[in-house]
């Protein structure tokens, strides 16, 4: 069916896990669950899923270790679910690689929608269904931004990133030599105003430059901080 992504809901609830697996079962996912971070990592590294929703509160292992493990090898978007007043929590979720959050009590119907925007973003089939016949393609020196097939290659070899590291580099990359500042980044890239710290932006710059440097070092280093301000996308830096 048309969509029938595979998702994995973690949380140690069982009446959260099934009310997600109702709601979700209702849009045509697969869905499978995992009620422990230990499970959910062996799961998410074994398998290939389209997204994963991921509790932030468990026993053990948190969401916020599982998230920094599975984004040591994988790009699978994730949503965390979080409770209120754990602001410094989302935030370290941001860090580490989280691509969204919601906030619990939520209301079952906000997560299909959050969950059919993120898939959305990540989705190359979504891409390549869209009407325009104009391609959507950004290329530079040492770099090409492929919108329609949402994929970023470095000098011919293609890189892995998440959903919000894609966000983040097109971002820059459609306004070449402008410098943004962490705040603009956070609000534009991330659309959540969240008091507190900026960090996140410096981690997802220090990922994003780390898996482009993997593949080309002449990429890497076209994304320039400005000291003092924050960011920007320079074209033939030596």
């Amino acid at each position: 069916m048309e969509n029938e992504a595979r998702i994995l809901i973690v949380d140690d609830e069982e009446r959260i896990r099934r009310l997600l697996k109702m709601y979700l079962e209702r849009e045509n996912y697969a869905i499978e669950e995992a009620d422990n971070g230990n499970d959910a990592v062996e799961k998410a590294l074994k398998n290939e899923y389209d997204l994963i929703l991921l509790d932030l509160m468990m026993p053990g292992k948190d969401g916020i270790e599982v998230c920094r493990e599975l984004r040591e090898k994988k790009s699978t978007p994730i949503i965390m679910l979080t409770a209120k007043g754990e602001e410094v929590n989302r935030v370290q979720g941001f860090e580490v690689g989280t691509d969204d959050y919601i906030v619990k009590p939520f209301s079952p119907r906000e997560v299909v929608l959050r969950v059919k925007a993120l898939l959305r973003r990540a989705s190359l089939t979504t891409y390549l269904q869209t009407e325009t016949t104009a391609k959507d393609i950004i290329v530079f020196p040492h770099l090409t931004i492929d919108n329609d097939a949402h994929r970023v290659t470095a000098d011919g070899k293609e890189v892995g990133l998440t959903p919000k590291e894609y966000e983040l580099l097109c971002y820059l990359a459609k306004a070449p030599d402008k410098v943004f500042d962490r705040e603009q980044l956070l609000k534009e890239v991330w659309h959540y105003e969240f008091f507190g710290d900026l960090r996140t932006v410096d981690t997802h710059v220090k990922r994003l430059r780390e898996k482009l440097n993997k593949v080309s070092q002449d990429a890497a280093k076209m994304i320039v901080t400005v000291w003092g301000v924050g960011y920007k996308f320079e074209v033939g830096q030596e």
